[in-house]
C-alpha cells in the first residue's frame, strides 16, 4: 500500500513535474532539431547520407582557424584514419544572427549545406 503524505489537510500530492509541453524545451533542444530536421533535407537533396557526425557547441573555440574571418558558425573536421568527418554547428552565434525561427532554419541550412559541400567538392548553390 503506497501512502503519500497528507500535509496540513490539502489533500494528496500530485506528481512532481508535469507533462512535457512544446512550449517547455529548451532552445538549445529546439536548435537540436533544426539541425536534425536540416541534415535530413539535405541527405535528401544529395540522395545518400551525408557521412559525418552532427554535433552543436555553445560558442567557438577562442583561437579561429587562419583562415577564418570573424566568428565561425560552423566548421567542418575531416575524416581522419578511424575517426569520420565531424561538422561542428555553433548553436550562439547563428542565434545571434536569425531575427525568427524560419531565419535560424534557412542560417542552419545555408551552413551545413557549405560545409558538406566543401566535403565533397561541390557547389553549395548545388545544395541550395
Amino acid at each position: 500500500m503506497s501512502t503519500r503524505r497528507d500535509r496540513r489537510g490539502h489533500g494528496l500530492r500530485g506528481p512532481l513535474a508535469w507533462p512535457r509541453l512544446p512550449v517547455m524545451t529548451s532552445r538549445a533542444a529546439r536548435f537540436d532539431g533544426i539541425v536534425l530536421d536540416a541534415a535530413e533535407t539535405l541527405e535528401h537533396r544529395l540522395g545518400h547520407e551525408l557521412g559525418v557526425e552532427l554535433a552543436v557547441e555553445e560558442v567557438p573555440p577562442t583561437d579561429p582557424a587562419p583562415w577564418e574571418h570573424g566568428i565561425p558558425l560552423g566548421r567542418l573536421f575531416p575524416a581522419e584514419r578511424t575517426v569520420t568527418a565531424r561538422l561542428v554547428l555553433y548553436r550562439r552565434p547563428i542565434e545571434q544572427r536569425a531575427q525568427d525561427e524560419g531565419e535560424l532554419s534557412a542560417i542552419v541550412y545555408e551552413v551545413m549545406a557549405e560545409q558538406v559541400a566543401r566535403m565533397y567538392g561541390r557547389d553549395p548553390d548545388d545544395l541550395g
